[in-house]
Parts: C-alpha cells; structure tokens; sequence
C-alpha cells in the first residue's frame, strides 16, 4: 500500500501564534476530520512540527492511490485557509 507525507503548510508565518478564534476553529475540525482516519489505521501519525523556521503539520498516510491521498487533503476542512504539500514516501513499516 502507498504511502504519502502530507505537510499542511499555514496561510502565514505565524498562524501557530496568532490564530484567529475562526481559524482556531477550523484547526479543530481538522483534528477531528483526521480522527476517523487515525484510528481506520489510514492516518498513520499526525501533528504540529515545531520547526525552527516555522511550525507546521505533518502527516503519513497509508492509501490505494495518489488519487485517494488528494481526495483526503482537498476534504480536509484545514485546506479552505492552509495550503497542502505531499509527497511519496517508501515507508519502512511494522510487520
């Protein structure tokens, strides 16, 4: 099964910092978009990176299809005010 990086890369700099309450809100429909996800074992891993440069999300996907990682990240109610990046991965995984 493929395997996809999904970096969520925010509308500004400091988004992290200075969210507005609507925002904030959005990021919470986020977690909660991904939830089902994580426990279907679709999602592998997500959350903030706290990177030096700036901070933003990351997660690892486990889909059929770059068709499927798209879908996921466009439903993703995190991607009205953010901006996604993914990327292929060849993951080492358990089992």
């Amino acid at each position: 099964m493929p395997h996809y990086m999904l970096k969520l890369v925010p509308c500004r700099p400091s988004f992290a910092q200075d969210m507005t309450d609507a925002e904030r809100a959005v990021m919470m429909e986020h977690i909660a978009y991904w939830k089902p996800y994580l426990e279907d074992g679709t999602m592998i891993v997500f959350g903030p990176v706290a990177d030096p440069a700036g901070a933003y999300g990351l997660g690892i996907v486990a889909v059929d299809s770059e068709e499927q990682a798209k879908q996921l990240m466009a439903d993703d109610p995190a991607s009205k005010i953010n901006t996604y990046e993914y990327y292929p991965m060849r993951a080492v995984t358990k089992g």
